[in-house]
């Protein structure tokens, strides 16, 4: 295994407690702003020390409390592209490149030219960290780290200071280099669109706690718990009370939820927005009599917001929404189905299909 984390550091509010192992592959964390992603990397690199744990990479020690080992960060051969980027500020952007090159000679000129061009650096080679622009500065710092060679790349929010189409070349450009690197690559994001691009596997952080690790597919369709389910975007969720019969009340939804029995009943379903099925007639389990609130048109799609008639349950989960394409939702209205706000005497039944379902355990 090429890289193993096992650490723990007391931070402002809670503790970090970050134990992973990633091998030759891209391998994300995903968690909000503050909640600790950002010290994982930091603590790899060397910049900031654990309280207690153990990191190896490639087969180095590079941090073992039990041990009194602490490698200082220039021997770790890490490659950390900071969010601030960190170039350094008498050098140019050329200098800046060079710092780090192992390469010699003509081969050293001809591979800055090539990092220069590959990250869009073209024309500011001569101009020094303070005369560029957030995104010039991401690319130079992005340059930088590469040419440097190391035996691990760690990226920590790489394209926040992007435009959408600077963003989307860089991000390409990107996947060109973990395609060749064959290394661990560390990729720090709130994004989730961003994460499934571009990674492998996914751990899902949450106050200093890995609570997921799954591959990216599997994490997307069955996330295990509810901070998964809301940072990969879910937008649905209710509580669940378990009754008799392997039926559950979903408690913020207001509808009856069939479920085969477990060793451990789920706390929370959740369904994604775009998951949806129009049917004609009510049915007695996962199936909405919807009492639509507002029809919104998004860019290439319409959103229902809907929620059950004669729920008397009131907050944030109540309320539900359904994605659908506008090409369907004309369809679904020239069939007379009530799909526009005013139209209260056309009904809309929206069932969850029993395979879209996500049960989440904590």
């Amino acid at each position: 295994m090429a890289l193993y984390v096992d650490i723990e550091k007391k931070l402002g509010d809670f503790p970090l407690k970050a134990k992973f192992e990633a091998g030759a592959e891209t391998f994300a964390i995903l968690g909000a702003s503050g909640c600790g992603k950002s010290m994982t990397l930091k603590c790899i690199a060397g910049i900031e020390t654990p309280d207690k744990g153990r990191i190896v990479l490639d087969g180095r020690v590079l941090f073992d409390s039990k041990e009194h080992i602490n490698m200082p960060v220039r021997k770790r051969n890490v490659g950390y592209l900071f969010q601030d980027y960190a170039l350094f500020p008498n050098m140019t952007v050329r200098k800046n490149i060079l710092s780090g090159m192992k390469e010699k000679g003509r081969r050293k000129e001809e591979a800055v030219r090539e990092y220069i061009r590959r990250f869009y650096l073209e024309g500011l080679e001569n101009l020094y960290p303070w005369q560029l622009s957030g995104g010039q500065k991401q690319r130079a710092a992005l340059a930088r780290m590469l040419a440097a060679e190391p035996d691990i790349i760690m990226l920590d929010e790489p394209f926040s200071a992007l435009d959408s189409y600077l963003k989307w070349q860089l991000e390409q450009e990107i996947l060109k280099v973990m395609e060749t690197y064959q290394k661990t690559v560390l990729f720090v994001s709130h994004d989730r669109n961003e994460v499934y691009r571009l990674t492998d596997k996914i751990a899902v952080m949450e106050q200093g706690k890995l609570l997921d690790i799954q591959e990216k597919r599997q994490l997307f369709d069955s996330p295990k718990t509810l901070a998964a389910a809301l940072l990969t975007g879910c937008k649905n969720i209710t509580r669940l009370k378990r009754e008799s019969g392997g039926r559950y009340w979903a408690v913020d939804w207001g509808i009856w939820l069939g479920l085969e029995e477990g060793k451990e009943p789920p706390k929370y379903a959740a369904v994604r927005a775009h998951f949806f099925e129009w049917v004609s007639k009510p049915e007695p389990e996962a199936v909405f009599d919807c009492q639509l609130e507002r029809v919104i048109e998004d860019t290439f799609s319409m959103i229902l917001l809907f929620r059950q008639k004669g729920n008397q349950e009131e907050g944030d989960w109540t309320h539900l929404r359904y994605e659908l394409p506008k090409a369907d939702y004309q369809k679904m209205k020239e069939q007379g189905a009530g799909v526009s706000s005013g139209e209260g005497d056309k009904e809309l039944y929206l069932k969850i299909p029993r395979e879209k379902l996500m049960l989440l355990w904590q």
